[in-house]
Order: structure tokens, then sequence, then C-alpha cells
């Protein structure tokens, strides 16, 4: 009985090292290359484009810009980067990815936003650059950052300031996650590339591709992310598809067809959980979140074509 006791100890031990372990390589943040704007994975797909994305970071790097910050549901303190373009233009607040960073992620789309007319937002998601946080939920708590940006911009800018929500890969599931939510009228359209559908789904695919068990890492990443990062990866309203089939926001929806991180048929469910309220376009041959570099006169066209539409709504 008694080795039976110290048995049953030294499992869990080993099980929440493990949870911990996990956890901190997935969702602790930072990590060494959090922060740097010119890291790109050396990935087949994104090689042959390095060397423009770096033109693009440097030449966004060297816009002047405005630090601002707020507070999030939980106490934590939320940085951004305002561009202004003109007074009273429409707002686009824009949400990187995963371990991303606004100048990395969003080079080629501010220019594309910012050539449109629209000021610029583009915020650091939690425990990324300068917000404050430990922890990385994807899209769990972000979705709820979401909402706080949205009422900083309508309480500096106004209540007729008209904005439109953009993200790439996990900003794109962040706000389409926040799309089910009580958005204001202010918010007149969302524009997604590349977004997932839930954080479990999400982990699942990404341990099928690296050949590990997918369902036992997800139970450690869960484990993990609960004992230390106080959240639940299992949150039901961390939904995107979910959150679409009840928003009333219209929503572009951009995913690459070669995408080997985040599939395209998780976009293409989105899509089709509330298709009069969503316009997929699909990009051949472009990987996650490539779209843009692919194919840039086609995506800037149906961005500025979907800008114009939205905007035009009373």
């Amino acid at each position: 009985m008694k080795y039976g006791f110290w048995i049953a100890i030294g499992i869990l031990l080993v099980v929440q090292l493990i949870a911990y372990v996990v956890y901190r390589l997935a969702f602790r943040s930072p990590n060494r290359t959090q922060g740097n704007d010119h890291h790109l994975s050396d990935s087949e797909q994104m090689r042959p484009l390095a060397d423009k994305i770096h033109g693009m970071i440097d030449a966004l790097n060297a816009i002047p810009y405005e630090r601002v910050t707020i507070r999030s549901f939980d106490g934590l303190t939320l940085a951004g980067r305002y561009y202004e373009q003109q007074d009273g233009a429409p707002l686009v607040i824009g949400f990187h990815g995963y371990r991303g960073t606004p100048s990395r992620d969003f080079s080629g789309g501010t220019r594309m936003y910012r050539e449109a007319g629209c000021n610029l937002l583009m915020i650091e998601q939690r425990a990324h650059l300068s917000s404050e946080g430990n922890t990385i939920t994807l899209g769990v708590r972000e979705r709820r950052d979401c909402l706080a940006w949205i009422a900083y911009a309508i309480k500096r800018f106004g209540p007729e300031q008209k904005i439109l929500l953009a993200g790439i890969s996990m900003g794109a599931a962040t706000v389409l996650m926040a799309s089910g939510m009580e958005l204001p009228p202010n918010v007149r359209g969302i524009i997604a590339d590349a977004p997932y559908t839930t954080p479990k789904a999400i982990i699942l695919s990404v341990a099928k591709s690296a050949k590990l068990p997918p369902h036992l890492v997800y139970a450690f990443l869960w484990l993990g992310t609960w004992l230390y990062g106080g959240t639940m990866l299992s949150d039901k309203a961390a939904d995107a598809e979910a959150a679409v089939k009840r928003s009333p926001v219209p929503i572009l929806l951009i995913h690459g067809e070669d995408d080997r991180f985040v599939p395209c048929a998780m976009g293409r469910a989105i899509a089709a959980a509330n298709p009069e309220r969503v316009e997929l376009h699909t990009s051949p041959n472009a990987g996650h979140g490539l779209s843009f570099l692919v194919d840039e006169p086609r995506y800037t066209a149906i961005v500025q074509d979907f800008i114009d539409r939205v905007l035009k709504r009373t």
C-alpha cells in the first residue's frame, strides 16, 4: 500500500512536470525569438519571400507612430502603435499572430490599409513585446482584449468612428472569436487571414503534422495552461466557427490553399458557418499568412473592394 502511494505521487509529479515543460515551450512568453521583427521561419515557402518581407518590415518601422496603452479586463497593460493618416478616417485595428509582431505580420498589410486611406492601430497582443502577461491563450483571453481596444478607439476618436478589425493567424482567430460577442455598431467589418477554428483544433493539427500523438499533446498543454497559466483552452466561447455563426458583422476571410500550419479546411469551415456574412477567398499555392505576398494585386483588390462596401453601410 505504501509503495503504491509513492508510485502514484511519482506519476503525478512526472505528469505535472511534463505539463509545465510543454506549457513553457508553447504558451509561456517571451521566448528567445519573440520581439525580433526579422525572425522568419526557414521553411521552403517562406525562404523565397524573406528579402521582400525584410524590406517591408524596415519600411514600416521607418514610419513614425504613437505608442498607446490600455488596461485589459484582467488588469494588464496592453500596448499598441497608432499610425495616423487623416483625422476622422476609418480605423483598422490589427491583431498579429502567435509569437508575432505588428511590424512583421502586418508589414505588407499596413501599406495596403494606408493606401486605402485608413488610420491604423496595430496592437501588441498580450504576452508579446511591450504588452504585459505571461501566457499566450490562442484567443481565449485575447478576444476580450479586442473589445477593450474597440472601446479605447471609440472613447478616443468619438462615437461615430468607423472601425475595421483585421487579424492574421492567431490574430485572425482572435477577431473572429470576438465577432460573436456584443460588438458596437462602429465595427463595420472584419478581415481575417488564415484563422483557425479553436485552440484545441489547431493544437491537434500542429501535433499531428509534427508526428506527435495529438490528443496526448493537447492533454498536457490543457493541463499545463490550466495549472500554470490560469486559462482553460477548452473555453467554449473561444470558438471562431461558433462565433461567426452568430455574428452580425460582414467578414472577409482569406486563406492560402497550401497553408501547412493552419489548414485551409479550417477557413472553409468558418466561412460555411455563416455564408450570408462571410466572403471567402482562397489563394492557390499560398502558404500560411502568405496570400498577400504571393499575389499582392489580387489580395489588395479583394480587401479594397470589401472595405469600400462595408464602410458604405449605414
